[in-house]
């Protein structure tokens, strides 16, 4: 049988990661490479997820405690459809994936894992990745580290925000 190891994850699937405040208010400001930030806007930034469902997994967080898509600015709303766009490039050129998902959940009820702070997921998929692990196991295997997405994807959305 073989074993598949991820050591890091424990604090977290074991109910010991504990963050004093807002765990994205608590991201704006910082050093952006240590905390997975890959580009900050005016009213938002780009972020890794931490717990990602495969890798590429990228959140896109407003700059501001507000819990729903329905108390965004005119300027937050236009910001969020750029960098959305800059996210979906950045993605495709890194990982050349069959498909995106993104999305937000609003509200505890709806699975959001910080309900208080509005942030959409923004994910590569791709044909057939329904995974076993995920099915069977209730595992979930990513095969690049945090710090490898960060390098990869970094210098693309620079790029691609700049165009």
């Amino acid at each position: 049988m073989e074993r598949l190891c991820t050591p890091w994850r424990y604090a977290y699937v074991s109910g010991q990661v504990e963050e004093g405040g807002c765990v994205f208010c608590n991201r704006l400001s910082g050093d952006d490479e240590q905390q997975f930030v890959l580009h900050r806007g005016e009213c938002w930034y780009v972020i890794l997820n931490l717990y990602p469902y495969n890798n590429g997994h990228l959140l896109l967080v407003l700059n501001r405690h507000a819990p729903s898509l329905a108390q965004l600015t005119p300027a937050e709303l236009d910001e969020m459809g750029r960098l959305l766009a800059v996210m979906e490039r950045a993605l495709r050129r890194a990982y050349g994936p069959d498909g995106l998902n993104c999305g937000y959940n609003a509200g505890a009820s709806a699975g959001a894992g910080v309900p208080d702070h509005f942030h959409l997921h923004m994910l590569p998929r791709w044909t057939g990745d329904t995974s076993f692990m995920t099915t069977v196991g209730d595992t979930r295997v990513v095969p690049e580290t945090l710090a490898a997405t960060w390098s990869r994807l970094r210098p693309l959305l620079v790029e691609e925000a700049a165009r």
